[in-house]
């Protein structure tokens, strides 16, 4: 209902703004018309998104949406109608709308689904030899089906030694809801075969209130609702808690051979924390890019940089923020732009030290 009160008077104000453009046709008019436009657009953006029982990011950014790739395109056109005897405009603002429309489409009838398979190698005087790892973030589904079925199935084909989900399972706010997904999500985890040699490990995210273990029920994984670390031959993990992972000023002490500490957030990555890889997912790579910007939002508190891929920090050791498979739901708009999902797969290989670029 908010979204058709909202489009409806943006409807409204499209016709002012139109009205304008034919007063004054030209670049003043059309000028005047878009103002008019973009100012309306963002004080009910944001007029709905604190009334509203939503997150209000989220929420000003779904009408943001509806503003930018519904109600731009209608101007765009509309305006190319008014002003049809000027070829300039007949022809420019047609061209603009189709730019629009086609991000559109990308960001949310493509990228969304364009799963990606990202590899990088780091190198490690702690092992002996290779050690590949495999990292799902924030599967973040509200309908678990083919999708995250292909997700889990193209991470075990690349036949990791273990397998780490960084949170974020299902995004639902009803119990009852949740709770069929987590066991659709418990189904996939069993008809793929989810296992891995060396072991299958899983901390919570933001959407995983208790009991969100359920969703690993009956496979053999370390869960960690608290923060501790399970100790392998030559390695360690460590899984931290949800809040531990938001904290800044956390600090991990190190563990014999090759330590990973993985996350749902990356926020922790900026304490003293004594690891050799540290894992994280939570800002989706910021969801949507802009071009030689990066991330405008990333829900976290690390630098944008550190928002997506992997990162070298102090003292040699290499942080992995994932992209995430899935994406926003609830109030936010569901899109992806220049950021598309992505499944990752880490190969620690023996070396004097250092960290090799990403393939």
């Amino acid at each position: 209902m908010a979204d058709l009160v909202f489009n409806a008077l943006m409807l409204a104000v499209d016709a002012a703004a139109l009205c304008i453009v034919r007063r004054r046709p030209g670049i003043v008019g059309v000028a005047a018309g878009g103002a008019l436009a973009a100012a309306a657009a963002l004080l009910l953006a944001l007029a709905f998104a604190f009334v509203l029982p939503w997150h209000p990011v989220f929420a000003t950014l779904r009408f943001a949406a509806w503003a930018t790739f519904l109600h731009g395109p209608l101007l765009l056109l509309g305006g190319a109608a008014v002003l049809r005897r000027r070829r300039v405009w007949r022809l420019g603002l047609p061209a603009a709308a189709a730019v629009v429309l086609t991000v559109a489409a990308d960001a949310f009838l493509r990228e969304p689904w364009a799963l990606c398979l990202r590899h990088y190698q780091i190198e490690s005087t702690k092992v002996d030899r290779p050690l590949r790892i495999g990292v799902i973030a924030d599967l973040q589904t509200d309908q678990a089906g083919e999708y995250e079925r292909e997700a889990l199935a193209r991470l075990l084909a690349e036949q990791p030694d273990l397998v780490l989900f960084a949170g974020d399972y299902v995004h639902l706010l009803d119990d009852e809801q949740r709770a069929r997904q987590w066991e659709a999500v418990n189904r996939l985890f069993r008809e793929v075969g989810l296992a891995a040699p060396l072991g299958v490990y899983a901390v919570q995210g933001d959407v995983d209130p208790g009991p969100w273990e359920r969703i690993f029920d009956g496979i053999d994984a370390e869960l960690f609702p608290a923060t501790r670390t399970v100790e392998g031959a030559g390695f360690a993990v460590t899984g931290l808690s949800h809040r531990d992972g938001t904290q800044t000023g956390l600090s991990v002490p190190g563990r014999p051979g090759f330590h990973i500490v993985l996350s749902h957030r990356p926020d922790f990555a900026l304490g003293a924390v004594d690891a050799d890889l540290l894992i994280a997912g939570h800002t989706h790579g910021g969801q949507v890019r802009l071009p030689f910007f990066g991330p405008p939002i990333t829900m976290s508190n690390v630098p944008r940089a550190w928002a997506g891929g992997l990162t070298e920090l102090a003292g040699g050791r290499t942080l992995v923020v994932s992209r995430g498979v899935g994406m926003e739901r609830g109030s936010a708009p569901r899109l992806r732009f220049l950021c598309p999902p992505e499944i990752v797969v880490i190969d620690v290989v023996p070396a004097a030290g250092g960290v090799a670029a990403a393939r």
